[in-house]
C-alpha cells in the first residue's frame, strides 16, 4: 500500500478508506467479489489439471468415452461438442465419426454430416478465408439453402475460424513468440532432462509422405522420444512428448525447445506443457540454426540410414527408424560426448552423481 501511495501520490489512509468502501469494480463486480471469482476459477483449473495429470480419462477405453460423449451430447444442450470432447480427451473428428456410424442415426444427422463436409470443403477451398456469410452464398449457388446461423454453428463445432476474424490476434501472437527463444543457440545443458529439443522431418516412401518426430535431451544428445506418422498433426507431437515425459520419470524444471510450427504452437500442445510444468522455447521464424541439434540429427539419420534404403512401406520405414535410433542411442559414438554413445554418457553421469553424494 505504501508503494502504491508513493507511486500515485495518494495518502495511504485514502487508499484504505477506498478499499473498505468496496474498492474498484470490474465488469459490475466489487473487488472482493472479483477476487472470489478469481479464486474459484483457479480452483476449477486446478481440478481439471489434477484430472488430466491423473490420466484417469486416458485410461478409459476410447469406445467407452465415445458412448459417454454421445449420451451427454443428447441429454445436455448447454455443453458444446468442443467442451465435451476436450473434457474427455477425444478429438471432435473421432466423435463425429462415431455419431454418424451409429445404427440409430437419424435423417437429420445424415443431412448434418453431409452439410458439415460441404462447409469444411468450401472453407478449405477458400484457404480458410470464408466466414459463414460467404459459405452460405456458395452453398446457395449449388442449390443448398441453409441459414447463416446454422452454418456458423457448424463452423464453431468443427473449430473453423476465418483467418480474417483473428488475423490481428494471430499476428500479435506470432510477434510474442519471436521473443521466446530461451536457448539463443546455446546448445548445452548441465544435467539430464534440463532441456529437450524437438523437430519433425518427412520422408517419401513410395507415393506417401511419412513424418518422423523426435525429442532429444540436449545434455546427452539421446533421443528420448520419437514417433512415425503419416500425418503431420498436433497429435504426433503430443503423443511423442507424453511418451517421453512418462519414460523419463516426469522430470521437473524442464525446458522444451522447437521451431514455431503449427503443431508446437497449437493451444493443445502448449496447454499440455503447462500442465506438466514445462517451459516452452521457440526458434525464430526461418532460422533452422536456432534448432541446430534436431536438424543435425535428421541430417545424420538420412545420410546414415534413410538415403541408403528403398522402403517398401510405411511399416518398413518405421522399423528402420526403430533400429537406427536404438543404434544411435546405445552404440554410435558422439563427438560432443567425447565419442561416447548417449546411453553410456548418461550412465557415467549417473555414476558420477552417486559418487558426489
Amino acid at each position: 500500500m505504501s508503494d502504491v501511495g508513493k507511486k500515485f501520490n495518494v495518502a495511504i489512509s485514502t487508499l484504505y478508506r477506498w478499499l473498505s468502501e468496496g474498492g474498484p469494480s470490474v465488469e459490475g463486480y466489487t473487488a472482493a467479489e472479483y477476487s472470489k471469482l478469481q479464486r474459484q476459477n483457479i480452483r476449477l483449473n486446478h481440478l481439471l489439471e489434477i484430472v488430466a495429470l491423473s490420466e484417469i480419462i486416458d485410461g478409459t477405453p476410447l469406445r467407452r468415452r465415445l458412448e459417454i460423449l454421445a449420451k451427454l451430447h443428447e441429454q445436455f444442450e448447454q455443453y458444446s461438442v468442443h467442451e465435451l470432447c476436450e473434457a474427455l480427451n477425444v478429438s471432435r473428428g473421432t466423435f463425429y465419426n462415431h455419431i454418424f456410424r451409429r445404427a440409430d442415426r437419424t435423417a437429420y444427422f445424415q443431412e448434418q454430416q453431409a452439410l458439415m463436409l460441404q462447409v469444411k470443403q468450401i472453407f478449405e477451398d477458400s484457404k480458410q478465408r470464408y466466414g459463414a456469410k460467404r459459405i452460405r452464398v456458395v452453398l446457395a449457388e449449388s442449390g443448398i439453402h441453409v441459414g447463416e446461423k446454422r452454418i456458423r454453428a457448424i463452423m464453431q463445432e468443427l473449430g473453423l475460424e476465418s483467418i480474417r476474424q483473428n488475423a490481428k490476434q494471430n499476428y500479435k501472437k506470432r510477434q510474442a513468440y519471436i521473443k521466446r527463444d530461451l536457448l539463443q543457440r546455446e546448445f548445452t545443458a548441465s544435467r539430464v532432462n534440463q532441456i529437450w529439443v524437438s523437430d519433425i522431418t518427412y520422408f517419401q516412401v513410395k507415393d506417401q509422405s511419412v513424418f518422423l518426430c523426435v525429442i532429444i535431451d540436449l545434455f546427452s544428445r539421446r533421443v528420448v522420444g520419437y514417433r512415425v506418422s503419416q500425418k503431420q498433426s498436433t497429435h504426433l507431437v503430443t503423443s511423442t512428448f507424453k511418451a517421453a515425459f512418462q519414460d523419463r520419470g516426469k522430470p521437473s524444471e524442464l525446458t522444451f525447445h522447437s521451431d514455431r510450427g503449427g503443431q508446437y504452437t497449437s493451444e493443445t500442445f502448449r496447454n499440455l506443457l503447462t500442465r506438466c510444468g514445462v517451459t516452452q522455447s521457440f526458434s525464430k521464424s526461418g532460422r533452422p540454426l536456432d534448432n541446430a541439434v534436431s536438424e543435425a540429427f535428421f541430417a545424420t539419420f538420412k545420410k546414415e540410414e534413410a538415403y541408403r534404403r528403398d522402403y517398401s512401406s510405411v511399416a518398413d520405414f518405421r522399423k528402420s527408424a526403430d533400429e537406427y535410433i536404438r543404434f544411435y542411442n546405445e552404440i554410435r559414438p558422439h563427438q560432443t560426448l567425447a565419442y561416447k554413445a548417449p546411453a553410456r554418457f548418461e550412465e557415467l553421469y549417473g555414476k558420477q552423481g552417486k559418487q558426489d553424494m
